[in-house]
């Protein structure tokens, strides 16, 4: 079974391997990309049948701001790129959580090591002496 100190090791070098990877992080964005048919309305285009898909596709990025939700329309060309930056906003997340939890456990380590080694209270009712009896305070009502 390892030593404390070799799981303090461990989990100081997973947060610094954590904080390398998270350096390497892309280009990132969130939401989510949604491919989308629509109908115009005019009732002698091929999208006014019975069935029919629509035109499209038209792509969007959903996501929220503030509160509110934001869509953005994403051009043909960039939709594989889109997922992308998705998808590295998805790997920072994790990354970011993954670090914090270890060090989390190495700050908790580090209290452990500081309550065993620091010195022991000083015991109560030490002093022999009654405090000074305070004067009660005065009413504010009128």
């Amino acid at each position: 079974m390892p030593s404390s100190a070799d799981h303090a090791r461990a989990l100081r070098d997973r947060c610094d391997t954590l904080k390398s990877q998270l350096a390497h992080v892309g280009d990132l964005r969130p939401g989510s990309l949604v491919k989308r048919y629509r109908r115009c309305g005019k009732p002698t285009c091929h999208c006014a049948g019975k069935g029919a898909e629509g035109h499209g596709p038209s792509w969007s990025l959903t996501r929220e701001v503030a509160g509110k939700t934001v869509t953005t329309v994403i051009p043909a060309a960039g939709v594989e790129q889109t997922r992308q930056q998705i998808a590295e906003h998805k790997r920072f997340r994790a990354l970011a959580k993954e670090l914090v939890e270890a060090s989390e456990h190495v700050c908790d380590g580090q209290l452990r090591t500081f309550a065993t080694t620091a010195p022991e209270a000083a015991p109560k009712g030490g002093s022999r002496r009654p405090s000074k009896p305070r004067s009660s305070p005065r009413s504010t009502r009128l």
